[in-house]
């Protein structure tokens, strides 16, 4: 998987709430496009199949997920990744995606086999996705507000 704790961070410009450097690191944190449908509907089958009730979720419109995406090195002008934090180690491309499956268990761990894939191959799916998304599935105006009952999970 892509294992981005190797580079040092640069330190993010403006202040975010909460601190991306004092992040609880047992919960994981997945930070995504809020205004793209297709990155939204993958939140909302984490929040399904999360019986545990683990992740956390944060939009990269959000100060707390510029200052991550910056924190990492990751464009804040697109968003062609999402950024999911386990551990405090941060994965990005089809790495989180099977970052995020393997937290939830068998079955989902099954997408680990997505690894097998040679990373030119991962990545080159990832970004044609990722670079069609909002043609493929579309986009919204704003990013959602969750109900009440999530609204602890959503952070930043």
């Amino acid at each position: 998987m892509t294992d981005l704790s190797q580079s040092s961070p640069p330190v993010p410009t403006r202040p975010v709430s909460p601190d991306p450097n004092h992040l609880d690191v047992d919960q994981p944190l997945i930070v995504f496009d809020g205004v793209c449908v297709f990155c939204s509907g993958f939140v909302h089958m984490v929040l399904r199949l999360d019986r545990k009730a683990r992740f956390r979720f944060t939009t990269v419109q959000s100060p707390l997920g510029e200052a991550l995406f910056r924190r990492y090195d990751l464009p804040t002008d697109s968003y062609e990744t999402n950024l999911v934090l386990v551990g405090g180690v941060p994965f990005i491309r089809l790495d989180s995606f099977v970052a995020v499956m393997s937290e939830l268990g068998w079955p989902w761990r099954a997408a680990g086999t997505l690894l097998l894939l040679p990373r030119p191959l991962r990545d080159w799916i990832y970004n044609r996705i990722a670079r069609n998304r909002y043609a493929l599935f579309g986009r919204k105006d704003s990013c959602d507000v969750p109900p009440a009952k999530l609204r602890g999970r959503f952070i930043g």
